[in-house]
């Protein structure tokens, strides 16, 4: 740590709210000049980058180049992308990688590749840049991470606490306040009591809001948090409607949160039908009839296949088929996947893998520009939180991480810049016309009916009237929700519950607004992709609320 007097010696720390990549990458390169706060809704290693397994792009082979992997990003998301964010990472990538190499993950070594690093190939990716850990990249990445975080005299990390919202001018209730955020206001679980946390800055790192849907590869985290407390603090959120499905979920009744990483699919495992009756014994592939890249063409169109033929043939799931890869391979490349299909039963060197589509990725989330800035002064945001313009109507694989990593330091850098900002006193948590719930059954039935309504009216395939009647009972779900919230006393059920509503309801609106498909938004009742497109951008003005301070 730097012992040095800086400026933020004596000030409000910055408050990172999340502990993934994006977080860690934000801390650590505030820490030795800022004080910093890392809340983690549980566990520390409980993230979404902690469940990654594909890993992370870089342009770094002699067989690569800027150009290459701008043109990927740009076909993969749809013709949205925006040209000069894509080109920014790109041109980024290596440092990104060098820093995490310097960090301590142990990547999959290769002698013979650029900077000694093997570099595998995912579906989009003209080249193989991936550079990746065995198949639990991510998990390699957040351990490495922590582990320099918990030295960091600078950073003071906080397990179970969830965020409950932004703390901004509008609190304090003076005239003449300009807009700004302040702090925040986070539940600490284990004390069972909301504090107030006043910050120079805060960072959203919650990740994505793939837990608005029954189905998905993302942990119990990701209930789109970051997205809805901006969005109630009047930030404009993007291109929400793009909800990346990922093709290969794997379909289990034990394990229905496991995904079966799309470098499989990269290293040459093809995905097959079941058998469809007497005297069928299965095995056919399907995905050359629907993209001449088969199993490599980019996700959205591989899920959309799957479900076609899904729904096709009245089936429950697909085949991976990776047995002719041989057993040492898998064994060696992705001993992960290998290891926990074996625990259920199925190996995957003598056996194909049954496989679901399931929400993955959320492309779209806060406007923010390249340092991460937001449109509320004081408050920042990276990673799956966001909209920087990157993934436009579908991420390229490994584009994620890279992003955390990149923009995490552009951040660092913008914080730094505008330096401390002097908090006012900010109103404490009010719970004095508020009492215990009574009946906690009603958060968990309106879940599981958000979550199903959810997963079987904006799915992958998706029509206008499905979309209005979707609309119309999460309005219903979100007044019943807010009452309860202005009523009762707070909980991580209820907080993330509102935080789903929210989120549900930009998701819904956002889709009702593209007239056209693209990317990872399919209407049968507009099929066509219109000549020139642009982000779907929702703004609200900042309201109060149901407001406890």
């Amino acid at each position: 740590m730097n012992n040095a007097a800086t400026p933020f010696s004596s000030a409000a720390p910055v408050v990172v709210i999340g502990a993934g990549l994006g977080g860690l990458a934000v801390a650590l390169q505030l820490a030795d000049t800022v004080p910093v706060i890392v809340l983690a809704k549980l566990e520390l290693n409980e993230s979404a980058t902690a469940w990654a397994q594909g890993g992370i792009v870089g342009v770094l082979g002699s067989d690569d180049s800027i150009d290459s992997h701008v043109r990927d990003t740009q076909d993969a998301g749809g013709g949205i992308v925006d040209e000069h964010t894509a080109r920014f990472i790109a041109e980024n990538s290596a440092r990104a990688i060098a820093w995490l190499v310097e960090a301590g993950v142990p990547f999959s070594p290769d002698p013979s590749g650029p900077l000694g690093l093997h570099l595998t190939r995912e579906g989009g990716h003209a080249v193989r840049r991936i550079a990746h850990a065995a198949d639990a990249t991510g998990r390699a990445i957040q351990e490495s991470l922590l582990a320099r975080a918990r030295e960091h005299p600078n950073i003071s990390l906080r397990e179970r606490w969830v965020a409950v919202d932004l703390v901004t001018s509008r609190h304090l209730k003076k005239k003449g306040q300009v807009p700004r955020c302040h702090g925040v206001y986070a539940l600490d679980m284990d004390r069972k009591r909301v504090e107030t946390l006043p910050a120079s800055a805060v960072v959203l790192a919650t990740g994505g809001a793939g837990k608005v849907y029954r189905y998905t590869t993302n942990p119990d985290t990701a209930t789109g948090d970051g997205i809805a407390m901006a969005w109630r603090a009047g930030c404009r959120v993007a291109n929400m409607e793009f909800i990346q499905f990922h093709p290969t979920c794997l379909y289990h009744p034990q394990e229905r949160s496991f995904l079966i990483t799309e470098a499989l699919r990269g290293e040459g495992a093809y995905l097959t039908l079941p058998s469809l009756g007497p005297g069928d014994p299965g095995g056919k592939r399907f995905m050359p009839e629907h993209d001449e890249r088969g199993e490599l063409a980019p996700r959205d169109i591989v899920a959309r296949a799957i479900d076609f033929e899904m729904k096709k043939h009245g089936l429950d799931h697909v085949w991976l088929d990776a047995r002719h890869l041989g057993e040492v391979f898998l064994k060696e490349h992705f001993p992960t996947i290998h290891a926990r299909c074996l625990s259920l039963g199925i190996d995957i060197a003598r056996a194909p893998i049954p496989v679901v589509p399931a929400a993955h990725y959320t492309c779209g989330g806060v406007v923010t520009d390249l340092d991460g800035r937001t449109d509320l002064p004081g408050l920042y945001a990276v990673g799956e939180t966001t909209y920087t313009g990157l993934h436009g109507a579908n991420r390229l694989a490994s584009n994620s991480l890279l992003e955390c990593v990149v923009f995490g330091r552009t951040c660092a850098e913008a914080i730094m810049k505008a330096g401390p900002v002097p908090p006012p006193s900010l109103p404490a948590w009010d719970e004095s016309q508020v009492e215990d719930a009574d009946e906690q059954v009603v958060i968990a039935h309106n879940w599981d009916e958000l979550r199903l309504l959810m997963w079987n009216y904006v799915g992958i395939v998706r029509t206008t009237k499905r979309l209005e009647r979707a609309l119309h009972r999460i309005k219903l779900l979100r007044d019943e929700i807010d009452d309860y919230y202005a009523n009762f006393r707070v909980n991580r059920d209820l907080l993330e519950l509102r935080n789903l509503v929210v989120c549900a309801e930009l998701i819904v609106r956002s889709a009702l607004r593209r007239h056209e498909s693209r990317g990872l938004h399919f209407s049968r009742d507009f099929p066509q992709t219109l000549p020139v497109s642009f982000p779907t951008v929702l703004t609200r003005p900042a309201k109060s609320g149901a407001s406890r301070s």
